[in-house]
Formats: structure tokens, sequence, C-alpha cells
């Protein structure tokens, strides 16, 4: 009953964790199916905390951290680290990975479509949904989304987060140390390490079908942005002008580039 007691109470404490980590598997099912959304999630999550819960003992990989644990009470903790952290880093990795797709799924030509149709049609490989590019450049966006996360975050006593965690010895990016952002990728290499060769054995049914794919990827961008355009907008919230504008320019040329990509005008794979 203590559980249950504080699993609601997280609930109640973080509703954005809970409507981004719905969203999540609702998107997830519906282009990976069920099976896969299932071992995504747990990969992620089990990697997540054990990262989380050695970086605070051992200060590897993201570097030394502690959580203050003023909220212990009123919110599920896994030993020492907030469960709603840990949950966190599946649906962050999915948004990442579907901008990765997005890039990199190969397309059909546009001189055979429809001038109708605006954006480029997918498909959705095996060998290009588990390769190598797919899992590098999700890092890069995964790591790159934490850059705009972090800053803000480390600032929640200014906002409804509160002060949950703090570096012993504050870094040079907004108080955020560069072995963070090393650690945000070796989670992501990890869980990725496990997932893509998994997805590789598993029988290829419960997918997307091919007219689906486009949209659906799409909408794992879109929760990309609104895990984006949330971040951003606590920031300017709390008055850090400069962090919210830098969090914009590194996001403004990855923005046109995705749109120049949609609309067919970057190279494509046939």
């Amino acid at each position: 009953m203590e559980f249950l007691d504080l699993l609601l109470k997280t609930v109640v404490l973080r509703p954005y964790v809970f409507v981004f980590l719905a969203v999540f598997l609702f998107l997830a099912g519906r282009l990976i199916g069920w099976r896969r959304t299932g071992y995504f999630m747990g990969i992620t999550f089990i990697v997540a905390f054990l990262c989380e819960f050695s970086s605070t003992h051992t200060g590897i990989p993201f570097g030394w951290y502690h959580y203050t644990g003023s909220t212990v009470g009123e919110e599920l903790y896994m030993l020492n680290v907030p469960f709603m952290d840990s949950l966190s880093f599946p649906f962050l990795l999915y948004a990442s990975y579907c901008m990765a797709l997005a890039f990199l799924l190969p397309a059909e030509s546009m001189e055979n479509r429809s001038p109708r149709i605006n954006l480029i049609r997918m498909g959705f490989p095996l060998t290009a949904r588990t390769g190598w590019p797919v899992m590098l450049l999700t890092i890069l966006f995964f790591t790159y989304l934490d850059i705009v996360i972090d800053p803000v975050t480390l600032r929640g006593e200014r906002w409804f987060l509160g002060r949950i965690y703090y570096y012993p010895d504050p870094g040079t990016h907004f108080g955020v140390p560069i072995a963070n952002y090393i650690g945000w990728a070796v989670v992501a290499f990890l869980s990725l390490g496990a997932y893509l060769p998994l997805d590789r054995k598993f029988l290829q049914t419960g997918l997307s079908p091919a007219p689906l794919v486009t949209r659906r990827v799409l909408l794992g961008c879109g929760l990309y942005y609104g895990v984006l355009i949330f971040n951003l907008a606590i920031t300017f919230w709390i008055g850090e002008s400069l962090m919210g504008i830098t969090g914009l320019f590194i996001y403004l040329p990855i923005t046109v580039l995705l749109g120049l990509r949609l609309l067919g005008r970057l190279p494509a794979q046939a």
C-alpha cells in the first residue's frame, strides 16, 4: 500500500512526466509494436537507473552529483534515485530515435510522387532502423536535448520541479559539468546497444504499415519538440534568457534541416 500511495503521489507531483510517458507508449506501440516498446522502455529504464545510482556513488558515468532527498515521502524513490527521473529516459530516447529515423530512413524519390503530396514517404527496413548511423545520430539528438534540459532542471527550486539534485563541483555550461552530457551519451549507447540487436532478432510483425511510417515517425519527432518546447518555456519563464536563446540557436539549424529532409530537399536513400 505504501508503494501505491507513493506512486500516486508521484503522478500528482510530476504529471508532465507521465503525460510524456503516456504519449511515448502510444506512439511507440503504433510504430514499432508493443513488444518492442516494452523492451525499449524496460532496457532504457534499467540502464538509466543503474547509471544514475552509479554516478551518485562513484561519479561514473555522469560525473559526481547528489540527490537532495527533499521530496522523500512526497514521491517514489528507488534507493536514492527519484523514480520519475529514470522513468524519463525511455521517452526521451525514443523521441531522439524518431529524430534520427526522420533523417536516415530511406525514402521514395520525389520525382515519382503526386504534386499534391509534399512530404517524403519513408520506408522502415530493418537494416536502416537498427544500423550504426541511426544509433549514433540518436545518441547525438539525445545528448543535445539534455543540453537544454539539465541547466533548467538544475534550477528546479525556481519552478515546480524543486531542488532535487546538485553538483558538488558546478560545471562550465550554466553550472552543468561536461561529464553529465558524456553520461547521457553512455546511457543512450548502452540502451540502444541492447535494444537494437533484439529488434533484429524479432519477427517482422507488429510494425507500422509502410504508408503510415512517415506520419508515425513524425509524431515521435513531435514528442521530441514537445519536450524541448516545455523545457525552453520553463527556461524563459524563470528569467534565464541567455540559456533559452542558446537552446533556440542550437535547434534552429536542426529544425531547418529536418524541414528540408521532409520536403525532399536533402539527399535521401532510394
